[in-house]
């Protein structure tokens, strides 16, 4: 819906707010098929601006998907996978020596045999006394280079920035500027 229809719409049940308020006992017929008109070129107005079809389930996450009428947001995906989660924890209940389930072995091996390595950029800007965080640390390098080149063309830069790679330690990929130290006494402690 773009800005147009929107405020079209607006105007036309703002209008049918304000027939509403009027409408009483003795309105005139004429009143009635101006209400009527002013009606239809609202619907007409909202058939207009509505570009998909109406959700045929309550679920947020496949508002178009398959119907199932005894799931209680109709989404015949996510009850499927709430039945499956119900059988796994059923059957696993029911065992006695409760060791894991029984399956076939994956050929990528499972999480704790492969733990994910974590590697982020983190921004970081020179206060005049230390470095220190100046962004949510990112997972793509090309997008914090971005940030501090935003930063540094901003209203108010840092003296310095500069970006660390972490990964099971740090390193410091590249700098931007030039740190000078900066005694935060007025006088220099005199």
């Amino acid at each position: 819906m773009n800005h147009a229809q929107i405020a079209a719409l607006g105007r036309a049940l703002r209008l049918l707010g304000e027939h509403g308020e009027a409408l009483g006992a003795d309105t005139p017929d004429g009143r009635l098929h101006e209400i009527k008109a002013d009606l239809r070129r609202a619907l007409d107005l909202l058939d207009e601006s509505v570009t998909s079809n109406a959700a045929t389930t309550r679920c947020p996450e496949h508002p178009q998907g398959p119907v199932d009428e005894s799931a209680p947001d109709r989404c015949l995906l996510c009850e499927t996978r709430r039945r499956a989660a119900r059988r796994a924890e059923y059957q696993s209940s029911g065992r006695s020596d409760a060791g894991p389930v029984p399956t076939a072995p994956s050929r990528y091996g499972v999480r704790g045999d492969r733990p994910q390595p974590q590697q982020r950029w983190l921004p970081e800007l020179w206060n005049g006394q230390e470095w220190q965080l100046c962004g949510t640390p990112r997972r793509d390098r090309r997008e914090a280079e971005a940030y501090i080149a935003a930063q540094r063309r901003g209203s108010r830069p840092a003296m310095a920035y500069r970006l660390v790679h972490e990964f099971t330690d740090y390193e410091v990929l590249r700098v931007w500027g030039t740190p000078v130290r900066v005694d935060i006494e007025p006088m220099g402690n005199l």
